[in-house]
């Protein structure tokens, strides 16, 4: 049940992440300014409202999730700068091959799971939908490609440090989720605002703020408060589950994005050919998901039930 309910929250929070962040980073496009309001108001509520549920073991468990925050808050920002220059269909579209890298670093883990050939045809249908979908992709589009892969990598490591960190069959740190929370918003607001500056974003900010109508608020301030959501939803379902099965669902439940891009954007809808191999990429995220799971209720059934003296 707590798997269940973890999951779910993830996979609303992280729709209307993307959806909100499209909306936004389309009349503000300060990039960093715009993550750097996201962890600061995170780090602001959490210290105000939770800080009774903060809890750090040991100085050496804070400095090993500070290991973290780098691809936290890279993969924040590739994630906002594809969605400036790519529709959110290839952002999804293109994430579905991230369980492959996942797949191949997670053999170097104490317990690494072992590989089916579910996994691998799973996999292989992903690719191929991947590719029947960028081979209808327009010109002017491609440009995203290179973030979106940037933006997979980054996530890889990123599922792949806190899975370590987290999971209690690998080496998990002694720190409460608030914590963690805490921890990635407040240390990340350092490197986004430092970025920033050398961009020079801050300069520009009290103009295109002023550019801004009701409605444009109304998105970035959802981006805030969705953000504090995602922060811990993520940090609670990636604690149950493996990387590789989180990246998959967070593939898998973005089929909406790519039906609403479809049929609910006129200006941007898709081809008959691009929804067939969207469509294949999420059908083979199912599968490995299903693949994945009887993999490891067999591994865990093979477990002996009492240590070994």
């Amino acid at each position: 049940m707590q798997i269940l309910v973890a999951s779910s929250c993830y996979c609303f929070a992280s729709v209307g992440m993307l959806l909100f962040n499209k909306f936004a980073v389309a009349d503000f496009p300060l990039e960093c300014i715009l993550v750097w309001m996201q962890l600061c108001f995170a780090a602001t509520c959490l210290a105000v409202f939770a800080f009774p549920y903060i809890y750090v073991g040991s100085l050496r468990d804070l400095l090993r999730w500070c290991m973290v925050v780098p691809f936290y808050c890279g993969m924040l920002l590739t994630s906002i700068l594809a969605l400036k220059t790519a529709p959110m269909s290839l952002v999804i579209v293109l994430r579905n091959t991230s369980p492959l890298g996942t797949l191949v670093i997670e053999r170097f883990y104490p317990d690494p799971l072992r590989i089916s050939a579910g996994m691998l045809g799973s996999i292989f249908l992903m690719i191929m939908g991947g590719l029947m979908y960028v081979s209808q992709l327009p010109n002017e589009n491609w440009q995203g490609v290179g973030w979106v892969f940037l933006n997979s990598a980054i996530a890889v490591v990123d599922r792949l440090l806190q899975r370590l960190l987290l999971s209690k069959d690998q080496h998990p740190v002694d720190i409460s989720k608030t914590g963690i929370t805490l921890i990635n918003n407040f240390v990340g607001m350092l490197p986004v605002g430092l970025a920033a500056y050398m961009k020079g974003e801050f300069e520009q900010f009290p103009g295109v703020y002023a550019k801004l109508s009701g409605s444009d608020k109304f998105f970035i301030a959802m981006t805030c408060v969705i953000g504090l959501t995602i922060s811990y939803t993520s940090i609670w379902a990636q604690s149950l589950i493996s990387a590789t099965s989180f990246l998959v669902m967070i593939n898998a439940n973005k089929f909406v994005i790519i039906g609403i891009e479809a049929f609910g954007m006129h200006s941007k809808a898709l081809n008959t050919i691009q929804i067939v191999g969207a469509s294949l990429t999420v059908l083979g995220g199912v599968c490995y998901g299903k693949s994945r799971q009887a993999i490891e209720q067999e591994e865990q059934e093979k477990k002996p039930l009492l240590p070994k003296a």
